[in-house]
């Protein structure tokens, strides 16, 4: 039987598409169930602000009477004015293993965006390198950290069978706490406190009462302190603001940290709890009638974060103020009973970043990867 490919037009198809995600997934090792209702609003052009200066085309495939597949092709006009390019980009894959069907779905994305003149097909983003964004190819042995993607194990193969090709890999670094502190040597805190005495630093928490403020300050610093990075497009208003109420829920805000030099603001870190701890235990990503209990119970008993952005303003970036912050997270997360956590994602030619996670004991152990296909 061929392959159909079918565009989502109604509501019918696209909680068809919705749904793939669980009835694809539901039997991968590791995988944990986002939110339904999550997954909705990411997908909802009318309600993201990514969808302002994007557009997205969903497409479903269909084979001997079932649907087994999907894909998005996405336009990023913000992308293509700051790095001066024609990149188109696909997301949200999920596919049962058979490579006819993916490549109908990779064909149908790439049609689509080579006529809309990209000339280049990059991904997966989910929508974007903003959001959850890489394939899994490597760390399928362990459940994913919050906003990290999983992925059968048989995506890869799919993924370059098609044709695509890496384009650049993406780290996840796993770190016990108990090895972060024992890395934490006298010398070590000598050091920090003699770089932040001669540089007049001072870090302080982030006061969620006053998240307007502190979310200008962040983003001023991350469009800077990121602005040479591979893939990075910066933040709007609008998107700053709806990642912000999203992660209010969930951040704890000793673990948001910010640095300044005098009244200028130029650095910042932001922690958050592993709520896929919690996830883990939703299966279904409902949350009613009974996952709402779940998730609001137990937060308080999470053991897990993940160091989600470190970002320095460019002019400062060459004075070790990554590490000092690391040593500052780890003993705030100490004393909160955290037991280990993920540093990710670190762009693997980011020599400086990795080397100061290294230092304190962290072990590689997940690897994802962005792939490109020429549309010329």
């Amino acid at each position: 039987m061929s392959v159909e490919i079918i565009p989502v037009r109604s509501k019918k198809e696209f909680k068809k598409f919705l749904d793939l995600e669980w009835e694809i997934n539901r039997n991968t090792p590791n995988w944990i169930s986002p939110l339904r209702m999550e997954r909705a609003k990411l997908l909802d052009t009318k309600k993201n602000p990514f969808y302002q200066h994007a557009e997205i085309e969903m497409f479903l495939a269909k084979k001997d009477g079932q649907f087994v597949g999907r894909i998005a092709a996405i336009t990023n006009e913000n992308h293509n004015k700051f790095h001066g390019d024609r990149w188109g980009f696909w997301g949200f894959f999920e596919c049962i293993n058979d490579q006819h069907v993916a490549n109908a779905l990779f064909k149908a994305a790439a049609e689509w965006l080579k006529a809309r003149q990209r000339d280049n097909m990059v991904g997966p983003m989910n929508p974007s390198t903003n959001d959850e964004c890489g394939l899994l190819v490597e760390g399928f042995d362990t459940p994913p950290f919050v906003m990290m993607t999983h992925n059968p194990d048989y995506y890869p193969r799919l993924v370059t069978n098609f044709g695509n090709t890496k384009v650049k890999d993406l780290y996840a670094w796993y770190l016990p706490t108990e090895t972060a502190l024992a890395h934490i040597t006298d010398k070590l805190e000598r050091i920090a406190n003699k770089i932040q005495a001669r540089h007049s630093f001072y870090f302080r928490p982030a006061q969620l009462k006053h998240l307007d403020r502190e979310i200008k300050l962040i983003k001023e610093i991350y469009n800077d302190a990121w602005s040479k990075n591979w893939g990075f497009v910066p933040f709007t208003d609008a998107e700053i603001d709806y990642l912000a109420a999203q992660l209010k829920q969930i951040v704890d805000e000793d673990l948001l940290l910010l640095a300044f030099k005098g009244d200028e603001p130029i650095a910042f870190s932001l922690t958050i709890p592993n709520i896929n701890e919690i996830l883990a235990k939703i299966p279904d990503g409902r949350l009613f009638p009974t996952g709402i209990f779940k998730l609001l119970f137990g937060l308080k008993k999470i053991k897990t974060a993940r160091v989600i952005t470190l970002g320095v303003r460019r002019e400062y970036q060459h004075m070790g103020l990554g590490s000092i912050f690391y040593i500052e997270t780890i003993k705030r997360a100490a004393k909160k009973g955290i037991t280990a956590g993920e540093l990710s994602w670190i762009l693997e030619d980011n020599a400086p970043m990795n080397s100061a996670i290294q230092a304190f004991g962290s072990e590689l152990y997940k690897r994802y990867r962005i792939y490109q296909y020429p549309l010329k």
